[in-house]
């Protein structure tokens, strides 16, 4: 299990205290790409759906029934998805981190000073601050990075569980994600996908990245309370802020994706460690998939 989720829902219950007992869920949304939570507070929250992980996608199995249906959540208690936060990975977790997410967006909201900078509708990829000699490791398939780097002309590879997702040109690129150990600790430039929290695999890429290595965790499944992103050796995080939390619920329940939210009813936000703070050193990991 994550360390890095552990602890930042140890952060959040700390933060919220007993308030958090009170909160619950307004809605919930299972989408095609992400899963979202709003809560009685008016916060929202985003994570991807694990459409290709859970055998639930299949029609119609018995297990389907263990499904949480959405429209049962309402008037839960926020708190409770915490612990399926920490669950297996399916659906029921990618809830749980929308919750998580959604009660980070609180926290962040209410703290008087955060520890970090806060960079409003910034793209992720300005915080690799990428150079034309830097070889840059992508983990999962982001298009409009690939497209970026290409056009800088840096040296890069992208780990890849489903090379399909990948377009013909970009294939030379292309890694098997079991190849991690080997392509991480090349990194002047890390991306990672935020999907790595919902799957378990973040801790382990983070360990195999060198010291010196620019990391950036890019998506909705970031969270705005990263601490234990950055204890961790992360350097940015690339995350959303939800500004019209029904709007934002809607496009989701709809099919869309960040094509369709970013700059309507959410805004892109980075979050970057201060530029003094050390970053710490990395202990070598296992094996790790993207």
């Amino acid at each position: 299990m994550s360390r890095i989720l552990h602890q930042t829902i140890e952060l959040i219950r700390e933060q919220l205290g007993s308030e958090l007992q009170t909160i619950r869920v307004e809605r919930a949304v299972v989408g095609l790409f992400f899963t979202g939570i709003k809560l009685s507070t008016g916060q929202a929250g985003a994570c991807a759906t694990p459409v290709k992980e859970i055998p639930e996608a299949v029609c119609c199995p018995s297990s389907a029934m263990a499904m949480p249906f959405p429209g049962k959540l309402r008037g839960s208690h926020a708190d409770r998805l915490l612990d399926e936060a920490l669950g297996q990975t399916g659906i029921r977790r990618a809830i749980g981190i929308a919750a998580l997410n959604a009660l980070a967006q609180l926290v962040a909201e209410r703290r008087p000073h955060q520890p970090f900078d806060v960079v409003d509708d910034l793209d992720a990829f300005a915080g690799g601050d990428v150079k034309p000699d830097d070889k840059v490791v992508v983990v999962g398939a982001f298009t409009p990075f690939l497209r970026e780097l290409r056009r800088i002309g840096a040296t890069h590879w992208v780990l890849e569980k489903d090379p399909s997702t990948l377009k013909p040109h970009e294939m030379p690129h292309y890694r098997p994600a079991e190849m991690a150990p080997q392509i991480v600790p090349q990194a002047d430039v890390l991306f990672i996908t935020g999907t790595t929290v919902l799957n378990d695999t973040l801790d382990d890429l983070l360990a195999l990245a060198p010291s010196s290595a620019r990391i950036v965790v890019v998506g909705p499944t970031a969270t705005m309370v990263p601490d234990a992103f950055f204890e961790a050796g992360c350097d940015v995080l690339g995350t959303i802020r939800i500004t019209e939390p029904d709007q934002f619920l809607d496009v989701l329940a709809e099919g869309g994706s960040g094509y369709h939210f970013f700059g309507k009813s959410a805004r892109k936000i980075l979050l970057r460690r201060h530029a003094l703070a050390q970053k710490p050193e990395l202990q070598p990991a296992s094996l790790a998939h993207s």
